[in-house]
């Protein structure tokens, strides 16, 4: 198996991706592989630098008659997912992964491949391994901890890199070219709330929402599939209004990068109301699947009895909540008017759990734009502070906003048709990258990000596409010798 990864094209790539699969380099275990990519540098005689969290920087000079041309900085991170198979035994820390062949794919055998990013740090070892391209002055920075933290992005200091473009090679499609990414900055709301007895002869029921889709609170916010949170309180609002109902917990989400798919509250009601309740909530739930039928078609809201809690919220904690809640933003809040199709600002309602004295809410806010992102944290700050709320904004991190007069685009779209007869994708994601904080350290950069094909990054069904990795290739080098000049 080794020899067929080793027998691809390019091969300088398939043999530094080789390499850096038998070096264990789990997110926050990248020790090794940062003493590997410091060897290499060194070996080369390259300037090398390990800074302070362990990003590695390597320079290499413009060859020949190319000094004139403005300097490139070529991004990838260290770090993999490590994730395996239930009957793939594998210590992540200390064992190789085992690619193979398959096909028109590398894959690796019950585990995580590390293509992500792999293939972008092998790509920038071949640059700078190689003695054939033309290239100006080249940086290759590798940042750590890019899966779980963005640890090395966030470290990063001013003036460590010296080049005026970047380019991040951790896009996962060959043919798209990435220009924008979302930034964004989590929000944790803390909601007092006071507790009193059961109201006696009360019946308790459970309130659950589920079997909604979720998904990526970026990625896929522009579905506008269902948010089971939102969906709860809206009926919550309702019941509270119609029947006076007593609010005894909740909990829904689980992640705040995900859209939550599940939420479940128990409430107390007065025994005469039981039935009523019930049929409200079936005419509910006919709403709900009708309002999302294209979006969300398997949404259900059920309700059945439940063990009678020690306590309730008291009417005042109960309506300060659900007010909230039901008045929070939620969603797409704004389109992007550079590119079509593209989220702009969103924010999502991701997790909602009370316990004995509060409620803590978590959200996730994001944007391309940072005053519109600042502008969404305000607008959060004004309805939970009216609600008698505590909220604090940490994990901030700048977007990166599409600059479609870019000159590192304009020569990549022009490169990409002569060789391959047509225009790539441009694109922006609205999700976090590495572009958007580092950009934000170096706002002089002018940036973009691309890659070869991978599917399933993060999962044991990881794979990277053999022939887009040569394309890949091509693309960059050529990139490279047509790089704008100072």
């Amino acid at each position: 198996m080794t020899n067929e990864i080793l027998n691809l094209n390019p091969q300088a790539i398939w043999k530094y991706f080789y390499d850096l699969t038998q070096i264990p380099r789990p997110s926050g275990k990248e020790a090794a592989v940062i003493a590997y990519m410091k060897k290499f540098g060194e070996d080369l005689g390259l300037e090398t630098i390990v800074d302070e969290v362990g990003n590695v920087i390597i320079r290499k000079p413009a060859t020949l008659g190319m000094e004139n041309r403005k300097g490139i900085i070529l991004q990838g991170h260290l770090d993999m997912v490590p994730q395996a198979n239930s009957d793939t035994p594998h210590n992540f820390e200390t064992d190789p992964i085992q690619p193979r062949v398959d096909g028109e794919w590398v894959k690796a055998t019950g585990t995580t491949l590390g293509a992500d990013n792999g293939i972008g740090v092998a790509t920038t070892m071949a640059i700078l391994a190689a003695t054939n391209l033309k290239h100006g002055p080249i940086e290759a920075l590798m940042t750590i901890d890019e899966e779980t933290g963005m640890t090395g992005a966030f470290n990063l200091k001013a003036g460590m890199i010296h080049g005026d473009i970047f380019i991040n090679l951790d896009s996962e499609d060959e043919g798209e070219v990435y220009v924008g990414c979302a930034g964004g900055t989590n929000a944790n709301i803390s909601m007092p709330v006071s507790r009193e007895a059961v109201p006696a002869g009360d019946k308790a029921l459970k309130i659950t929402i589920s079997s909604l889709k979720g998904g990526h609170s970026g990625v896929d916010i522009n579905l506008e599939r269902g948010n089971s949170n939102k969906i709860l309180f809206r009926l919550l609002h309702d019941l509270t209004h119609q029947f006076g109902i007593r609010l005894a917990m909740v909990d829904g989400g689980n992640l705040r990068n995900a859209i939550p798919r599940e939420a479940v509250a128990v409430i107390l009601v007065k025994d005469q109301d039981v039935h009523s309740i019930k049929s409200k909530i079936a005419e509910y739930s006919k709403v709900v699947q009708n309002e999302l039928s294209s979006a969300d078609p398997g949404v259900k809201i059920q309700i059945q009895d439940a063990e009678k809690p020690a306590s309730v919220m008291d009417m005042d904690s109960a309506a300060r909540l659900i007010k909230a809640i039901y008045g929070c933003p939620n969603g797409v809040m704004r389109m992007s008017t550079d590119m079509i199709g593209l989220v702009e600002t969103s924010t999502n309602l991701a997790i909602v759990k009370s316990d004995e004295d509060q409620v803590n809410i978590r959200c996730l806010l994001r944007s391309s734009v940072d005053s519109a992102r600042e502008d969404l944290k305000n607008m959060f700050a004004s309805v939970f502070t009216l609600a008698g709320a505590d909220i604090l904004f940490d994990g901030e991190y700048p977007g990166w906003k599409p600059n479609m007069d870019s000159a590192i685009l304009k020569a990549a779209r022009e490169v990409y048709q002569n060789l391959y007869g047509k225009i790539p994708e441009i694109k922006a994601i609205h999700a976090g990258l590495e572009c958007g904080i580092l950009g934000g350290v170096y706002p002089n950069w002018d940036m973009l990000s691309i890659g070869p094909t991978i599917r399933f990054p993060h999962s044991p069904d990881e794979k990277v596409n053999i022939a887009t990795v040569q394309k890949f290739w091509d693309f960059l080098v050529k990139i490279l010798e047509e790089a704008p000049l100072k």
